[in-house]
């Protein structure tokens, strides 16, 4: 396991505990809300559509979620802890086990596409979409802890907030969508940046 980053951190409007009830509903609508949003996108995702999928009332969803952006910004965090759990314990090189570089480059690339994908979704969850700044920092200390692990020296913080930079979803949207930059592209411009770091470092 990757002990710099060994445990999920913690994400904005985190409910805390719940009675069995209301955690198993929020978890039927979280579930009915993720499934829509692969299958149609975020923007044709209706609180209407996710609780008769979920088999709930509509009602349940505001209870739960306090209002549709409410409920797109829950996906997006358990989005976001389904790919933190991967980081930590999934397979390699995303995973544990692979080598520094190798782990590093996979961060990126796997980043690339997950924030495209969740671009719309991301949108649709508005202002709700407030997370905590440890839960922002996760990508920065996995970075962080790759480069020490790779030997670059210098200011790392920079140079981590430098490399994270790139991988913004409003930088990345205007490379794919305003400057037509294919995905391999994109991936391959992060790739030589890394490495343009780490021999330099």
């Amino acid at each position: 396991m990757d002990h710099t980053v060994g445990t999920l951190l913690p994400l904005a409007d985190d409910p805390g505990p719940e009675r069995a009830d209301a955690a198993r509903n929020r978890e039927l609508l979280l579930v009915a809300a993720s499934e829509l949003v692969r299958r149609c996108g975020a923007a044709a995702v209706t609180t209407e559509a996710v609780a008769e999928r979920a088999g709930v009332g509509k009602g349940t969803v505001f209870r739960r979620f306090g209002s549709r952006e409410g409920l797109m910004a829950a996906v997006l965090d358990h989005t976001e802890r389904e790919w933190q759990g991967r980081v930590i314990g999934g397979p390699p090189p995303l995973g544990p086990g692979a080598a520094p570089m190798e782990r590093l480059l996979a961060f990126g690339a796997d980043r690339v596409r997950v924030n495209l994908l969740h671009a719309d979704l991301l949108e649709a969850a508005g202002d709700a979409h407030a997370r905590s700044w440890a839960a922002h920092s996760f990508t920065a200390l996995h970075v962080r802890h790759l480069l020490v692990a790779l030997g670059v020296t210098g200011d790392l913080p920079y140079l981590t907030a430098a490399l994270l930079a790139p991988l913004d979803i409003a930088v990345l949207r205007h490379q794919v969508h305003a400057e037509g930059l294919g995905l391999d592209r994109v991936v391959a411009g992060w790739s030589d940046v890394v490495r343009r770091v780490v021999a330099g470092g």
